[in-house]
This record gives structure tokens, C-alpha cells and sequence, in this order.
């Protein structure tokens, strides 16, 4: 199913006319702008065409456009160089609180260099007071950097106003008008700004390129060097291809601003329209007159964003909050405008475009409104949901953490575990003090009894595959303490009223069957009613007293065995994500569903100091734990870790589950990381679902023990690492 688009302020199409345009440029016309024959000609005539189109747009001279990457590179180039260059005359620079972080981040870096910031506050509907910018201004006051029109809520700032206020102050005033060219008049002389930046792929043209508009007059230290490319202010050959883009986007968008702006918010104005009808509760963000044509921001009160974005398979639109089980990531433009939290967290932005339609509006909102409905409190909620498809369901759209990612901050969970009272039961062998996964009661000399739990929500879509994951998982606490698994109970969470019951059944299907293949029965269990889905088992089992294997007891000389590859929280955020091949995904699924079994089996026939299983807190995070508990300190050898294929390409887009940054910042302290940069330092705090044994024993036991395992089919286990000495659990990686 296509999805209505709704997402025009992230980014636009390129305009088929745009693309006729830059065709020939990359088929025939590839000649270097600044060379002197007929194939540098041709380039060197379309840039300045181009030059020429976007100051038509703008009502300037040619002379004062600069092309760039785009319009983060704009806004650093402007603030940065205007700072730079008139650092004899000022260090004071004046902002807005609810900028985009092109302009935010740069002025924060510039404190670094003594430069003083003002962040101006915004009124309830995200816009600057005059007041308060004319009580901002010091004689030290260089520059002021005001949006003209906010992407998140669409709001436009009195950028005229503010020219005319500082009109022969010697203050340079630059505006990001990333959003609003195209759709609201930019005439730089009736805005009165001395620089304004310009991002093509916000305009229908493509992404990679920008540009910057810079009053003649008006001196930057430069930000790129090298040659004298555009007037010598910007160092690089010239992107041809996209300059020319650019250039026929910004003169369509000027033939055709009047028309496409009514448009715009038509759309909007109907869709807005039938969503206040469905809940007249909901919150508008942004100036109700004074915004963007396209833009819509609404609150849904006591919806959660994500769940909302998470659930609509047919609209694509942005949240303006992140839910996780541990806090609210409020964005800073509705924090900056008091937007309440209730309100806050349900925040969706809704962007036209040229290729809306008053039909996709009428659609769209009938799934926002049906979706919405499913995720209010049901006192809230008058009319019947109705309940999906088990054959369209994507179990992960129905949660907001993924497996084990979304377990508690590790932190937070020792803060408490050492609030509780102390255990004085002596039959109690294995409790907390460890940080064990499992605990163990002794019934008699010889026999005592291994207990655990474990529950998450879905990391795959396959609501069978969910099932016999989570069995794996909880299974594996059990296999990591050497002990044999007697029976389980199931533990669930499910949304009754919003998933079918069928779905229900394939979650408990798969976690049987997976438990048969354990040897074990599942004697029944708990469940209870909850916003999304979520299995998990107690396991019991036996071992003998004296044969318990623990996290702790690792030696100087010990060797790390790692049973399983790396990799399974990124690569589940990557399938929620959309971002991999049915046989990738299919590969994750069967190997977090692979029991631990037969590398626990093997296991007990050599000499084992200590081990666990790898889970929630990822690599580095129970490696910690065994190393801390061991007080032996330990090198892992990077280049050895074994990861499942596309793992580190994920990371290295930055597809990270909430859950690995907290784990990095809970093992930071104790980590000597060397060389190794923050992807890195992901991958190995990557939170993962039923994940493999890690074990400390002698080397020559770990050799044999891996030829046992590669015979029996477990042919990614790996020695990773070393325990070296006596000392404070500290973890180095080479």
C-alpha cells in the first residue's frame, strides 16, 4: 500500500520539470565550470543561469548567491563567518530558542570561542517578542539569527520588523528560510536581511544542495578553502548537476508561489478540519494566521506520538515527541512554547505539498482518526475500534521499545536493586548481589532450584517468530547457570482491543513450540490487558548445588567465548525501520530464536569460571557485571567480535536503538575504548534479544570447546578477548 505523503517540511520530491532540467548535466554536459573549453562552458553557463534563478526568487543581485551543500552548510557559513570576521567588533549574537539545530548548534559551538549567546523566548504560538530582542541588544551585539518561518510548527518570525528595528546599528541580521522559500514570499529587500540560507530539497529540488544569499557589502571569513570557486567565498568545484536543480525549482517556485500556496493550505485547512471534528480536544501549534500554508502541527492529548506515527501504515507524517519506558523526549520548539505534556507528547506534523490532494486528505484522516481513537484510554474513546487484520499486523508498529532494548536503564535498575533489603535466607545461593539473570534455592544437598523471568516487547513483525524468540531469551538465563530446564509459565501483555486474539495464539504457538524443542512444558501462566504486546516466561530448572556457574569467578588468564554473533538490537530497529532484505530479516529471526542449549550441554564438559548470557545490557554492559563481580580486569579484541551481516553498515547510518545509548553511557566509566570511535562503541553496547553465552575459562578448555561447537553447527562462536589481572573489573578494548 502507497502511503499518503504528509511529510513535505522533512523533505519534497524533485519536480519532474526539475528533473528534465538536470538530465542533460548528467548524461552529456559534465565539463569542470572552471575550464576554458566548450565542455567547461556549457557547465560554467548553467551555474550562472542557475545563480540567476534563485536570485530572481529572492529579488537580488546575481553577485550575492553562493551555492553550498545545502542549508545546514548556509546557516554554518553565515553565523560562522559573520563571527569570525567581526570578532574586533562583538562577541554578542542573538537567536531565537525554537531554531533548527543548523543554527542552534552553531551557536553553541561558538561559545566555545568566548562568543556570548542570547536565546530569545518565544510566546505561546513560537514566536519572538520585539521587546525582548530590543532588551537583548548590546553594544557588543554583532549579529542576530532568526528563522523566518519554524519547521516544526510553521509560525513566521516579524523578520521585517526585526531589519527595521537594527536598521543602523551595524548589528548583520541572517535569516534561515529553509522553509518557507517556495512557499511564502522571501524578497530579501522587503525582509531587509544581510544573509539568508536556502535549502534545495525543500523546495522540490534535490538534497545536497543550498545556498546562501550575502548583501554586496557584507564580509564573511571563509568556512571552506581552497580555490577561488564562487567569487572566491566558497572553495570547492561547483555541484553543476544539483546547481542546476536548484536554479529551475526556484524559478517554477516563483512562477507558480501564489497558486502552490493556496493550495498548501487547502489541503491543510481540510484536513485540519476533519481531525477537530473527529476530537475537538486537540491542540494546534503554531500561529493560527501567521504560519506556513502547509503547515500543520496538532496534540493529540494522552496519545503517544510514536505509538501514533508507529501505527499509521498509511500516512507518512513526523512526531513531535519520542516515548520511551524510561522519559519523554519533548522536542525543544514545544518545550520552548510551554506546550504541555499531555499535549507535548502527542504531537504530530502533518506538511502538504504539490502532490496533495483534498482525496488523500479525506483518507488520511480516516486512519488518523481510527488509529488515534486505539490509542486513547477506552473511558476517553466512545467508538468501537476496530480490530486489524491478523494477516496486516506488523507487531513492532504496536510497541515503542524493541525486545530487549527497551528494558530499564541499567543505572536506574542498581539504584534500585540497592534500595531492597538484604536476603538472610542461607538457602538462597544465587540473589542480587551479583546482578545475575537468575536465582537459585537450595531444596537439598544435592538438588536446588534455578528460577527466572524474563518479558519484552515484539522485535520482530512475525507475531510466531515474537513468541519463540522471547522463549529463547528467557531460556537462556537458565542454560547460562549450567542448570537444566524443568517447566515455564507464560507472562503477557496484550491490547485486546485493538489486535485479534488470533495474534495472541501465534505468540503463545511459537514460545511452545520453542519450549518442546527445550525439552519442556509450559504449565500456564499470567496475562493481563496492556496499551501494547508483550510475552515472556518464568522458567524454572535443576542443577546440583555445587555445580552452579556464575557470572563471577573468572581468572587472570582467562579466555572470553562468545557463542552467538552481534547485532540484534540495531538490525530489529533496521526491520522496524523498513530497512532490510526478507532474507535478512529472516536470518535475525532464526538466530534469536536459536536456543543456547547445545552450547550450554558442551559447556559443562570443560572447566567454566564464570558466564552469562548476552541480553539487554549488550556486550559490554554484562561483561561489566562479570568482570566487576570477578574483580579481574580484561581486553577485548575488537577485530575478533563476530556480527551479523549489515550490523556495522546500520550503525554507521545511525540506526541505534534507544536502549544502546543508555547501555554506552552505563559501561563508559569502565571502558577503556582506545582508538575506537563512537560507532564502535555502539556496536558493542548494542542491547541484544537472546543473545549469546559469554564464558570465562582456560584457553586450552575454550579451544577444545570451540571445535565442539563448530562440529555442532555453532560456527560464529569466537574467543573475543582475555582476562589479564587482578583488578577493578576495568574493561580495554584493542
Amino acid at each position: 500500500m502507497k502511503q499518503i505523503y504528509l511529510d513535505y517540511n522533512a523533505t519534497t520530491p524533485i519536480d519532474k520539470e526539475v528533473a528534465n532540467t538536470m538530465r542533460p548535466f548528467l548524461d552529456d554536459y559534465f565539463g569542470n565550470p572552471s575550464s576554458s573549453h566548450t565542455y567547461g562552458v556549457k557547465s560554467k553557463l548553467a551555474v550562472e543561469k542557475a545563480r540567476m534563478q534563485v536570485a530572481q526568487l529572492l529579488n537580488c543581485d546575481s553577485s550575492e548567491i553562493v551555492f553550498t551543500s545545502g542549508g545546514t552548510e548556509s546557516n554554518n557559513y553565515a553565523i560562522k563567518g559573520i563571527a569570525f570576521a567581526n570578532q574586533d567588533k562583538g562577541n554578542h549574537i542573538i537567536t531565537s530558542s525554537v531554531e533548527h539545530p543548523a543554527v542552534f548548534e552553531v551557536c553553541k559551538y561558538l561559545e566555545r570561542f568566548g562568543f556570548e549567546i542570547t536565546y530569545l523566548p518565544v510566546d505561546e504560538f513560537g514566536i519572538i517578542n520585539i521587546e525582548d530582542l530590543k532588551a537583548a541588544i548590546r553594544p557588543t551585539t554583532i549579529l542576530i539569527s532568526i528563522m523566518h518561518a519554524n519547521n516544526e510548527v510553521g509560525s513566521i518570525q516579524p523578520i521585517a520588523e526585526i531589519a527595521e528595528l537594527i536598521n543602523g546599528k551595524g548589528i548583520y541580521f541572517h535569516t534561515d528560510a529553509a522553509q518557507s522559500i517556495g512557499k511564502i514570499d522571501a524578497d530579501v529587500k522587503s525582509l531587509g536581511v544581510d544573509l539568508l540560507s536556502i535549502a534545495g530539497h525543500k523546495l522540490y529540488a534535490p538534497k545536497g544542495i543550498g545556498a546562501l544569499y550575502i548583501r554586496n557589502g557584507v564580509q564573511l571569513e571563509k568556512l571552506m578553502h581552497g580555490a577561488d570557486h564562487e567569487q572566491n567565498l566558497r572553495a570547492g568545484t561547483e555541484n553543476v548537476l544539483e546547481i542546476v536543480g536548484l536554479g529551475k525549482a526556484c524559478e517554477i517556485a516563483k512562477i507558480n508561489l501564489k497558486a502552490n500556496s493556496q493550495h498548501y493550505k487547502k489541503t491543510r485547512d481540510y484536513l485540519h478540519q476533519i481531525l477537530k471534528d473527529a476530537f475537538p480536544d486537540i491542540k494546534l501549534n503554531g500561529h493560527p494566521e501567521m504560519r506556513l500554508p502547509n503547515t500543520l502541527s496538532l496534540s493529540f492529548p494522552r496519545v503517544e506520538a510514536n505509538a501514533l506515527i508507529d501505527r499509521l501504515d498509511g500516512v507518512a507524517a513526523s512526531a513531535g515527541a519520542a516515548c520511551h519506558s524510561e522519559s519523554i523526549d519533548v522536542s525543544t520548539v514545544l518545550e520552548a512554547m510551554l506546550v504541555p505534556l499531555d499535549y507535548a507528547m502527542g504531537t504530530i506534523r502533518f506538511s502538504t505539498g504539490r502532490g496533495s490532494t483534498m482525496t488523500d486528505m479525506k483518507i488520511a484522516a480516516e486512519e488518523i482518526i481510527a488509529t488515534v481513537k486505539s490509542l486513547m484510554p477506552k473511558e476517553e474513546s466512545s467508538a468501537k475500534v476496530d480490530v486489524r487484520d491478523s494477516n496486516e499486523i506488523k507487531l513492532t508498529h504496536y510497541t515503542h521499545g524493541l525486545g530487549c532494548a527497551c528494558k530499564l536503564e541499567p543505572h536506574k535498575l542498581e539504584q534500585v536493586l540497592k534500595t531492597l533489603p538484604a536476603i538472610f535466607d542461607p538457602l538462597v545461593l544465587v540473589g542480587t548481589e551479583t546482578s545475575d539473570d537468575a536465582t537459585v534455592y537450595k531444596l537439598t544437598d544435592d538438588l536446588a532450584l534455578v528460577q527466572t523471568l524474563d518479558f519484552f516487547t515484539p522485535i520482530v513483525d512475525d507475531p510466531y517468530q515474537f513468541g519463540a524468540i522471547a522463549a529463547a531469551n528467557a531460556l537462556s538465563d537458565i542454560y547460562a547457570m549450567g542448570a537444566k530446564p524443568i517447566f515455564a509459565l507464560n507472562i503477557v501483555g496484550f491490547p485486546k482491543d485493538i489486535l485479534p486474539l488470533s495474534v495472541l495464539e501465534q505468540i503463545l504457538r511459537g514460545a511452545h513450540d520453542k519450549a518442546k524443542e527445550a525439552g519442556i512444558s509450559v504449565l500456564g501462566g499470567h496475562t493481563i490487558e496492556d496499551a501494547e504486546p508483550k510475552y515472556g516466561m518464568v522458567v524454572s530448572g535443576l542443577i546440583h548445588p555445587n555445580k552452579i556457574i556464575r557470572n563471577k569467578g573468572a581468572i587472570p588468564g582467562d579466555v572470553l567465548v562468545l557463542t552467538k554473533p552481534l547485532g540484534t538490537g540495531i538490525l530489529s530497529t533496521a526491520i522496524k525501520r523498513g530497512m532490510l532484505e526478507a532474507d535478512l530479516i529472516k536470518e535475525i529471526s532464526q538466530r534469536m530464536s536459536e536456543l543456547n542449549k547445545t552450547a550450554a550441554e558442551l559447556m559443562i564438559n570443560y572447566r567454566v569460571h564464570a558466564c552469562t548470557d548476552v541480553s539487554g545490557f549488550g556486550l559490554l554492559g554484562h561483561l561489566r557485571e562479570m568482570s566487576k563481580a570477578s574483580e579481574c580486569d580484561v581486553s577485548i579484541n575488537f577485530e575478533q567480535l563476530p556480527f551479523i551481516r549489515e550490523t556495522k553498515n546500520m550503525a554507521t547510518a545511525g540506526i541505534i536503538p534507544g536502549g544502546t545509548f543508555n547501555n554506552l553511557e552505563y559501561v563508559r566509566e569502565d571502558v577503556d575504548f582506545g582508538n575506537h570511535g563512537r560507532t564502535d562503541q555502539l556496536l558493542l553496547s548494542d542491547a541484544q534479544t537472546s543473545g549469546g553465552l559469554l564464558i570465562a575459562m582456560p584457553e586450552e578448555d575454550a579451544i577444545k570447546y570451540l571445535k565442539d561447537l563448530h562440529k555442532s553447527a555453532i560456527a560464529d562462536a569466537k574467543i573475543i578477548g582475555k582476562f589479564t589481572e587482578q583488578g577493578k573489573g576495568k574493561i580495554k578494548i584493542v
